[in-house]
Formats: structure tokens, sequence, C-alpha cells
């Protein structure tokens, strides 16, 4: 009997759901196994429908993206009740992603930069029909309902996607790998065995020599990311920036002070230099786990 499954996008910019293509010819072999009864970003399917499905009948529930507003709440928790396995499905999802971010500042300050004070804005003023509600803060899958499985990435790679398609339609939820992505890094050969940095540099504007991004001085989360995307973005000349998340909690606290180790202090002052050169640290190590590091956000000063 195929299994049932279904695919929700809450707030995230519906790369997810166009991963899903990513896995090319398997997609057919994926469709002859799997009776798809709610995804609505793809094809004709209403709210109602999903309320009206027995609860327990789903056998996997694909949710991707992050809880913004009301909306994005409700159906999780509706899903959570509809189906027999509830799946975090990409960053957004699992840690709260870029967006994430958002969590810096208060839900006053969001409008405000958004139809206060942002000249694209027609009229200057906030909307006043009926819509969801903004949530106060973004939150991740799990902080709502239980979550059964979790799939990084922005959006899963190929072959974190196939690993756990393959796992999860045989009822396993562990698929993930427990190794940093050094260890599958095609650098991997060039990355010092210790290393001293003087300075560093943005990717963008350096001249990749192909060695370790680290060994140059250019900051790469690798070393504290999950590994399994096969270092894709390491094999276009891009440092990876820890969208699989960390292995073992945060990767942006244990990148933060494996770099901090590196650094060259000969003296207070050089080091100080070279610490404040980096640029955005919060968008640079906490680029995709935001919402977890700063789950309740940030209340808006009135006084």
């Amino acid at each position: 009997m195929k299994k049932k499954i279904a695919m929700y996008w809450g707030a995230g910019c519906g790369g997810c759901d166009v991963s899903l293509l990513g896995v090319h010819e398997k997609l057919l072999d994926l469709l002859g196994e799997v009776d798809i009864v709610f995804w609505p970003c793809a094809m004709d399917f209403k709210y109602e429908d999903l309320e009206k499905m027995e609860d327990g009948s789903i056998d996997i529930a694909f949710y991707n993206g992050a809880i913004r507003t009301s909306e994005n709440e409700e159906i999780a928790k509706l899903l959570r009740k509809k189906a027999k396995m509830l799946v975090a499905y990409g960053s957004c999802a699992t840690e709260g992603c870029v967006i994430g971010l958002a969590n810096l500042y208060a839900r006053e300050e969001i409008f405000d930069a958004i139809y206060l004070n942002n000249e694209t804005t027609p009229d200057g003023k906030i909307p006043s029909h009926e819509l969801p509600e903004f949530l106060p803060v973004l939150k991740t899958l799990d902080s709502v309902v239980k979550v059964d499985a979790f799939i990084p990435g922005c959006p899963p790679p190929k072959p974190v996607l196939e690993a756990a398609l393959n796992a999860l339609l045989n009822g396993k939820t562990d698929f993930l790998s427990n190794l940093a992505l050094c260890d599958e890094c095609p650098r991997r050969d060039s990355k010092p065995d210790k290393l001293e940095i003087n300075e560093i540099k943005r990717w963008h504007s350096s001249n990749d020599d192909g060695r370790c991004f680290l060994a140059q001085g250019i900051i790469c989360m690798g070393l504290a990311t999950r590994a399994g995307c096969k270092a894709e973005c390491i094999t276009a000349s891009i440092p990876c920036t820890g969208c699989m998340g960390g292995v073992d909690g945060l990767s942006g606290v244990s990148a933060m002070s494996a770099i901090a180790s590196l650094i060259n202090g000969e003296d207070e002052e050089k080091e100080r230099k070279i610490i404040e050169s980096i640029e955005d640290v919060v968008g640079t190590f906490f680029k995709y786990s935001a919402a977890k590091l700063l789950p309740y956000g940030r209340v808006k000063d009135e006084s």
C-alpha cells in the first residue's frame, strides 16, 4: 500500500518545495511509492481538505518553513494531529534559518521598517485588512509541536534528501551524519594542524587559491557543521555557511570558539583588530540558528 504524504510551506522562500525536484528521475520512483494527499504549494489542496482527514491518516508530513504567523502555527498543530510522522524539512523549520535573524528586532520595529519607513510602500501605512497574526517572534517547528525527524539544509541538498527519503519511507528517522563537514571536504588535505590567523578576509573580495578557506583567513563554518551534503558549496569554491546545522548543538558557538583559538594574538591590540574585522558576527556565525539563539526575540523598549 502506498504511503500517504503531505507537504506544507510555512514562513520561507519556497526553495524547499522546489528542492524535491532536485532528486530528478528518482522523483518518479518516489511518486510510485506514495500518494500526495496535501501539498497546497504544488496542487489544488485547501485547508478544509486537511481538516476532513482522519487523525493519524497521513504517514509522513513534511513541514518546511518557520512559524512566523498564526496560520503557520495552526497548520503545524493540525498536521501534527493528522500525521503519524512529522518531519521538519529544511533550515527554516529546523533552526529558523536566515529569516530567524528577525528575532534580533521587535515586531514593531519590523513593521516600522517595512511599512512606515520604506519609500517603496505607497501610502506608508500598515495594512488594515484582515491577515493572519504576525507573531512576536519567529519559531522553529519543534518549539510548537513534537517533531519526529529533521532534514537540515537550505534547502536540503540532494545527497541528504535522498538518504532522508529512503530512511523515512522505511520507517527510520536516523539518517544524519555525525561527522563534521571537514571530514568530506575536498580541501581537507590543506587544512593545517595549527593555524595562526593574522587577518579575517571576506570571501567575495578575496582571491581564492584553492586551499582550505581557514588557511586563507576566510571564515568557513565547515569545521563545526554537519557533513552529508558532499561539500557542494565548497566544491563550487564557496565557503560553508553552516546550513546543515551543528553536529552537536549550535554550530555557531563551536565555530566561534575554534576560530578564536586560531587568531594570532601577539598582543591585545592586534587581537582586537582581527576580531573587529569580522563583519556581522551574528549573521556570520548564527546565520541559520538565530531563532534557536534568540527563541524569545527582542521586545521593543517603549520607555
